[in-house]
């Protein structure tokens, strides 16, 4: 199974690209932020989870082991397959995931493009207590609310703002100041 590509970037179309590694060229749907590092760099490394299916293989690909473990939590849970999976994890980042996934928020969850009510709560409770709880799950409650609600305050809704947020924190983003600016940059 392949587990980690670090090469050149080809081509790009939506979230899926393609990499040179040495000559091969891997196509791996990777998570919008993992696309759009590729594309700024222009290549780089990825995490990839590697499908085998009857119709062919295919690769996923994460911009860290965090991202990639909380794939493979969410494809465990019965009807949640990896595009599924990796459009949660374009959406919310795995640090907002986890934390709606803690803290029991369905209407986040839900708000996910393709993504019903039902599924969104039976992720809850397949996941609920199978999840650690980190460090950036912590902080976006807490420590990053005051971000949240200047996003507010500038008239984004709670859930565009959290999510926005979570993905500035998951980017690197610590102080306060990185936090909003980078968020900016996300929200929808």
């Amino acid at each position: 199974m392949i587990g980690y590509l670090n090469g050149q970037l080809i081509s790009f179309k939506d979230n899926t690209v393609l990499l040179n590694v040495n000559g091969v060229g891997y196509e791996i749907n990777c998570t919008s932020s993992t696309t759009a590092r590729l594309v700024n760099e222009r290549g780089g490394e990825v995490y990839v989870y590697t499908a085998v299916r009857e119709d062919g293989i295919y690769l996923f690909g994460f911009d860290n082991t965090d991202e990639k473990e909380m794939f493979l939590k969410l494809i465990g849970v019965s009807g949640v397959g990896p595009k599924c999976a990796l459009s949660i994890l374009s959406s919310l980042g795995a640090s907002v995931t986890r934390s709606c996934i803690l803290s029991q928020d369905v209407k986040t969850l839900s708000s996910v493009k393709g993504l019903g009510k039902k599924t969104a709560e039976k992720i809850i409770v397949e996941l609920r207590g199978g999840l650690p709880v980190s460090e950036v799950a912590q902080s976006v409650p807490s420590e990053n609310e005051e971000a949240v609600q200047a996003l507010i305050s500038l008239g984004f809704d709670r859930n565009s703002a959290t999510k926005a947020v979570g993905l500035a924190v998951e980017n690197g983003a610590k102080t306060l100041e990185e936090v909003i600016t980078n968020a900016l940059r996300n929200v929808r």
